[in-house]
C-alpha cells in the first residue's frame, strides 16, 4: 500500500465506523430475542455515538481532521440508522417515511452541532499523563450519566432486558473511570520517581 491510500484508508475508516455505527441499533432491534434488545439498547442510545466521535478525534494526528471527520462519520450512521430504520419497518407494513426526514433533518444538524467539539476533545485527550485525564473520561462520564438518567425515568417502561443492560453499561463505565485515574496516577507517580532519582544521581 503506497502512502495515497494509506491516506485515503486513513478517512475511509472512520467513516465506515459511523456507517457501521448507524446500522447496528435497528438491525439488531429488528432480529428481536435477548440479544438484539441488548444490542438495540445499547446503539440506540447517545453515548456510543458520542464515543464514536470522540475515538475519531483521539486516533487522530491533526485537530482539523478531527473536527471534520468526527461530524461527518456521525451524519453518515445518522443517514443509515433512520434508512435502514425505515426500511426494516416498511417490511412490517408501517409507514415510517416522515419520522424518517425529520429525524434525519433534526439528528444530522445534531451530529454536526456536536461532532466536531467532540473530535476536538478526542484529539486533546492524546495529552499524556493528568493533563489529558479530564478528556478521557468525558465518554465514561456521558455514559454513566445517560444510562443513570434512563434508568431513573424510564424504569416502568422498558423490559428487564433493556434495564439490565443500561446498568451494565452504567457500572461498566464506573470501572473504566475508575481504571483510567488508577492507571494515570500510577504513571505521575512512576515518572516522579524516576525524576526524583535522576536528580538524586546527578
Amino acid at each position: 500500500m503506497n502512502l495515497r491510500d494509506a491516506r485515503v484508508a486513513s478517512f475511509a475508516v472512520p467513516l465506515g465506523l459511523g456507517l457501521l455505527l448507524g446500522l447496528i441499533g435497528p438491525t439488531a432491534e429488528h432480529w428481536g430475542g435477548r440479544p438484539g434488545a441488548a444490542v438495540g439498547a445499547v446503539f440506540t442510545g447517545g453515548w456510543p455515538w458520542a464515543c464514536y466521535a470522540f475515538l475519531v478525534g483521539y486516533f487522530r494526528r491533526s485537530k482539523i481532521e478531527s473536527v471534520i471527520l468526527a461530524p461527518l462519520g456521525l451524519a453518515i450512521g445518522v443517514v443509515a440508522y433512520y434508512l435502514i430504520k425505515g426500511n426494516l419497518a416498511s417490511l412490517g407494513g408501517l409507514n415510517f417515511s416522515g419520522a424518517r426526514s425529520s429525524g434525519i433533518a433534526l439528528w444530522g444538524a445534531l451530529a454536526f452541532f456536536f461532532g466536531a467539539p467532540l473530535g476536538l476533545l478526542g484529539n486533546l485527550a492524546q495529552v499524556p499523563g493528568i493533563g489529558g485525564l479530564f478528556f478521557r473520561l468525558l465518554v465514561p462520564l456521558v455514559a454513566f450519566y445517560e444510562t443513570s438518567m434512563r434508568l431513573e425515568t424510564e424504569s416502568r417502561g422498558p423490559s428487564q432486558i433493556v434495564l439490565g443492560t443500561w446498568t451494565t453499561v452504567r457500572f461498566t463505565a464506573v470501572a473504566v473511570a475508575i481504571a483510567m485515574v488508577a492507571h494515570t496516577v500510577r504513571g505521575w507517580r512512576r515518572s516522579r520517581r524516576i525524576r526524583s532519582a535522576g536528580m538524586g544521581a546527578g
